[in-house]
């Protein structure tokens, strides 16, 4: 399973939707294709001041909380606006679902702080050689 199903996964079930209506939201919110672009989230939460935050979902340990606020920004008011819109439901609740799925996504494409997501961690390294 790929990174972006297991991340439209997650925030269908926040949702209580079905998951195949979340995927291309995923792509919209977090950068598409057959892979999500965790590389670009964590980078984008870096350059909003959320560092320590998007360090904590790469590493091992503990993932610190981040905000529905805080993620609005990282992701763009209007493209949750939108979002929201597209699945039929608030903002809030968008946000909610994202606040538990977004940090599970990054911990499953990075070990011990090194992000594999943007290839898919290592089953997509391994495309890569074949």
């Amino acid at each position: 399973m790929d990174i972006k199903s297991i991340a439209a996964g997650m925030l269908a079930q926040k949702l209580g939707i079905n998951q195949s209506m979340v995927g291309g939201i995923m792509d919209k919110l977090v950068g598409g294709g057959e892979q999500m672009d965790v590389a670009g989230l964590v980078g984008n939460l870096k350059e909003k001041g959320m560092g320590d935050v998007a360090e904590s979902w790469l590493g091992d340990g503990d993932n610190k909380d981040i905000s529905p606020d805080q993620l609005k920004e990282a992701l763009g008011a209007d493209q949750v606006s939108q979002a929201a819109a597209e699945l039929g439901t608030d903002e809030g609740s968008l946000l909610g679902g994202l606040q538990a799925a977004l940090p599970q996504l990054v911990d499953k494409a990075s070990s011990g702080g090194s992000l594999l997501g943007s290839l898919g961690g290592l089953g997509g390294i391994a495309k890569k050689f074949m």
